[in-house]
């Protein structure tokens, strides 16, 4: 379990300028501390390329949102503590932190996400509803991302046995305004939480979905689209499943309609065809529940600080140089510049705290913009 002033300085460093889950990871390693982290990060964005020291939320900050949290009826759970979802701790890019409101236990349940559009059918509501209520009874939470239409219909079947939802806002701000009664109900009846990594009082905003998706994929083993257009966020969950590792589901629908158009052509490109609950059960039945692989975390990542000297400017011109906006694997970039695995990462932390790189799954990086 985290210190109340260790859980205070992870949060102050999550919520700094430019820090994602990689570049935390990192700089816990590189520091040994979130405490440490903090002091020096501004000499790394510095040598980053970043022309202002980024914004740090102060310890009133934090410790006021800590206290909303709280008020909430909501916990902040770190990525090393028990009651973190094991297999979201295992996922690429994985938030250090989250806050969770609702029963938590059911987040170490086996998850089945089920999502798809927004403005379903009813053929596609009934599917949904269906689902949900028999995994539910077979034993698995149901993660779904609030959303009207497939998303709250998986939510409400799921209610009894528990469910899910996940929040591309802080725990305070769900989105629609129109399922507000029901993360009620899923946050304080029977066995249903919300997750989120957004800070308290964060209003969603349309590039925080994808993030959102990314925490849906990362809970669960498998992810199931019951109807998505041909250019749906469904299909980003779907995709980042994929990325994951996780099982990719989908139930086909009519050519006609284009509802039914990415969940046929998921299926066209090798997703499983589900039909019933019985497929979705035949296929993740060899994943086994009590395997190593969805044992709880082991403890915070405050470890032994992984020091490396300050690469110099030749190393990180050359970093840059070999970089444009293809994602190219960390490893292979290694390789190129011929340097060491510690100077490239300390390399990568520098440029991604200045904001000149972006960060993807599978340990790979993209040239972002010029420093600010």
């Amino acid at each position: 379990m985290l210190s109340d002033r260790q859980r205070l300085a992870w949060l102050r460093l999550w919520r700094a300028e430019n820090v994602g889950p990689a570049t935390f990871r990192d700089l816990i390693n590189h520091c040994g501390s979130a405490e440490q982290a903090l002091a020096m990060l501004p000499e790394l964005s510095t040598r980053g390329g970043r022309r202002r020291h980024p914004h740090i939320p102060s310890e009133e900050e934090a410790a006021a949102e800590l206290e909303a949290i709280a008020a909430h009826g909501a916990r902040l759970i770190g990525i090393g503590e028990p009651d973190y979802p094991p297999l979201l701790r295992l996922a690429d890019q994985a938030p250090p932190l989250v806050t969770v409101t609702g029963e938590t236990s059911i987040l170490h349940a086996p998850a089945v996400a089920i999502v798809g559009s927004r403005n379903a059918s009813m053929a596609g509501l009934t599917m949904a509803r269906r689902l949900a209520s028999e995994l539910g009874e077979q034993g698995h939470a149901i993660v779904s991302g609030l959303a009207r239409g497939i998303d709250g219909a998986a939510h409400e079947a799921a209610l009894a046995t528990g469910t899910i939802a996940v929040l591309a806002g802080g725990p305070d701000k769900p989105y629609p305004p129109e399922n507000v009664d029901l993360l009620a109900r899923i946050e304080r009846e029977g066995k249903g939480c919300s997750i989120t990594e957004m800070p308290f009082g964060w209003q969603p905003r349309a590039k925080d979905f994808p993030r959102r998706n990314r925490v849906i994929a990362g809970l669960s083993m498998a992810l199931v689209v019951v109807e998505a257009a041909a250019r749906s966020g469904s299909l980003t969950s779907a995709r980042l499943a994929g990325e994951l590792g996780r099982l990719v589901l989908a139930v086909p629908g009519s050519p006609l309609d284009p509802r039914a158009h990415g969940t046929n052509t998921l299926i066209r490109d090798g997703a499983t065809l589900v039909r019933s609950a019985d497929d979705v059960i035949e296929a993740i039945s060899p994943l086994d529940p009590a395997a190593e692989f969805y044992q709880p975390p082991p403890a915070p990542m405050e470890l032994t600080a992984m020091m490396a000297l300050p690469p110099d400017d030749d190393a990180r011109e050359k970093v840059l140089a070999l970089l444009g906006p293809t994602p190219v694997a960390v490893d292979e970039l290694i390789v190129e510049a011929g340097l060491g695995a510690p100077q490239m990462f300390l390399i990568i932390m520098e440029l991604d705290l200045a904001g000149r790189i972006e960060r993807h799954s599978g340990n790979r990086v993209s040239l972002l913009v010029p420093a600010p």
